[in-house]
């Protein structure tokens, strides 16, 4: 079953203490467009979140935010570096004289300033971190997975739908395609009896212009062409996942045909069925954009 690109998925654990909570979202994008916004103790486990994620999704723009709150309260060490603090005033005090420059330092700009605070965050067991974080994070995944899932069957459901349209339609013009013949060659003939006031026509005379004219509109090739496309379409869409492209190119081969039908077009139930293609391929075009 095809995916969308489109998905949402969150899931969250609750101790007595920390709670966890990871959401991922995604929409359609050329490539796999990877955004992780996490706390600073998850920074080790970037590579093999970003695998984790991938095993989910091949492609489109997803956004992964981890949160993480911490109910025992082992606030960080927050220091201040006494000695930087007292050189960057020195350097300040040395410009002012210098320079005559008005001193208009304020803490907010010392504390600003690089190395004036450290963090000392109290060490972690990295391996029960890691247990707890990608725990959720693959209940986050599943869900995602599913929305999409969902999503994909939503559209699976509509272009093929868009689909039999598009074979009926062709359908309709291929055996539209014989009564124009049929209906130029009668009116040929009039017109021809009424410029020669009654006089005969030799029939291979009248044979030739209607060859030529078949010739000219004949569509054949195109409709071909177009049920191949369609059925190459329904083929693809059965896969599973990285058909987003492939399906896009059928899209516009598809159109390209309905464009030659129409612009080789003298009937005017022929034109409107090459309208109603065009108009029924769109519609299948920006469908296909969210699919993986």
């Amino acid at each position: 079953m095809i995916k969308s690109m489109t998905g949402f998925g969150r899931a969250e654990e609750i101790t007595d203490d920390y709670k966890l909570s990871v959401e991922i979202k995604s929409v359609n994008h050329r490539y796999l467009d990877l955004n992780i916004k996490m706390p600073r103790r998850f920074f080790p486990f970037e590579a093999e979140i970003r695998n984790i994620i991938k095993k989910y999704v091949s492609r489109g723009k997803v956004d992964l935010f981890i949160n993480y709150l911490d109910f025992k309260d082992k606030a960080s060490g927050v220091y201040l570096n006494k000695n930087i603090v007292k050189k960057y005033l020195d350097i300040g005090l040395e410009l002012c004289k210098e320079y005559k420059i008005v001193d208009d330092l304020k803490v907010s700009h010392l504390l600003n300033l690089p190395d004036v605070i450290s963090i000392d965050e109290p060490k972690l067991d990295e391996d029960k971190v890691k247990s707890q974080l990608f725990k959720v994070l693959e209940e986050a995944c599943k869900v995602f997975l599913g929305t999409r899932e969902s999503e994909g069957e939503k559209l699976f459901t509509d272009i093929n739908s868009k689909l039999e349209l598009l074979t009926d339609t062709a359908d309709n013009i291929k055996e539209r395609y014989p009564q124009v013949l049929e209906e130029y060659k009668s009116k040929l003939t009039l017109k021809v009896n009424e410029l020669l006031s009654g006089a005969s026509i030799e029939e291979n005379r009248i044979a030739t212009e209607v060859t030529l004219f078949a010739d000219k509109i004949c569509v054949d090739e195109e409709v071909v062409r177009l049920f191949s496309h369609i059925k190459a379409m329904n083929d693809e869409m059965k896969l599973d996942t990285g058909i987003g492209r492939k399906l896009d190119f059928l899209a516009q081969e598809m159109n390209r045909e309905a464009n030659t039908i129409l612009s080789k077009s003298t009937d005017l139930n022929i034109a409107n069925y090459a309208i109603i293609l065009k108009t029924e391929i769109e519609k299948i075009r920006e469908q296909i954009q969210n699919i993986e």
